[in-house]
């Protein structure tokens, strides 16, 4: 048999080197800076406003939760899950218990073991 009956009758596949598989293009982006510790304590007042047991005239960012703002145990804790919610964390137990101002809840925030998940 020739050389040239012999190509014809061998695969085209084993003949061709093998393709390469085309590589999909991608973008990757960072993380992002964060929320600034301002733009922190503005959200937390916004949603402090929109609850309805608080006492939006005595509303500042050294506000005690019980003392200025009127609220209860009970409005604290709810507070504390709206500020959750409105920052996309969960905060700890041990780390809510002891945030009973507007400025401690603004400065827990960044500090949080769940802040790498905030949404901006």
């Amino acid at each position: 048999m020739s050389l040239l009956r012999l190509a014809r009758a061998l695969p085209r596949q084993a003949l061709s080197l093998p393709r390469r598989q085309a590589q999909l293009p991608f973008r990757a982006y960072s993380a992002g800076g964060g929320l600034t510790h301002e733009a922190i304590q503005n959200r937390i007042l916004e949603v402090l406003k929109g609850f309805e047991p608080v006492k939006t005239d005595r509303l500042s960012p050294t506000a005690s939760f019980t003392g200025d703002l009127g609220l209860d145990s009970l409005d604290v804790v709810e507070v504390q899950m709206a500020i959750e919610e409105e920052f996309s964390i969960e905060i700890p137990d041990a780390e809510a218990d002891e945030i009973q101002t507007v400025a401690q809840g603004t400065s827990s925030i960044p500090t949080s073991s769940a802040a790498v998940h905030m949404a901006v």
